[in-house]
């Protein structure tokens, strides 16, 4: 993705990025614009809508949990735990992004093509190609991430047993392995 951005907005999304970690989901143009020292209106020579930046920011944000999501499957001997663990590292680490990510409708067109699957499949992989267990683990850790993310678990809740119940329930449900003859 970042191949087929100008060096200047390269600079506006890497300034969007904080911006939105910063001061929360809603991005403001004005302030963006301030932050990289140009007017509002000049942001639109290099994103055509405020919608395309923020396409632009997800589809950074799935690049990086695809680089997240293939460095633990790499020597993980529990892909599925070490996707979780990968998974809620990456929202914790980037709220505001997980939350634009994750938290609204997706106007898939906007994206830069193949970044969304570039993001799944390392989670359909681990799953041993079953795209529906993949959708299933995917609904288990978003509803977890967000109730984390948004403090809506009780202080004392043990979200970390919470984790490993929830997965030990999608772990049993995958597909056997085929074993090779010798």
């Amino acid at each position: 993705m970042d191949q087929q951005l100008s060096p200047r907005a390269r600079e506006i999304l890497a300034a969007a990025s904080d911006l939105l970690e910063r001061e929360g989901q809603v991005l403001s143009m004005r302030k963006l614009a301030d932050r990289v020292g140009i007017r509002a209106p000049s942001l639109y020579k290099h994103f055509s809508s405020k919608q395309a930046l923020e396409a632009a920011l997800i589809s950074q944000g799935f690049e990086e949990q695809a680089a997240v999501f293939e460095a633990a499957l790499a020597d993980s001997p529990q892909p599925v735990v070490a996707m979780a663990e990968a998974y809620r590292t990456f929202a914790r680490r980037h709220p505001q992004l997980y939350r634009l990510m994750y938290d609204r409708s997706l106007d898939r067109s906007l994206l830069t093509p193949g970044s969304e699957d570039r993001a799944a499949a390392p989670v359909i992989a681990a799953l041993r190609g079953d795209t529906d267990l993949a959708r299933a683990t995917f609904a288990f850790a978003h509803g977890m991430t967000i109730l984390e993310l948004n403090d809506r678990f009780p202080a004392e809740a043990d979200l970390d047993a919470a984790w490993r119940r929830g997965l030990a329930g999608l772990q049993a449900s995958m597909p056997a392995v085929a074993m090779e003859d010798d």
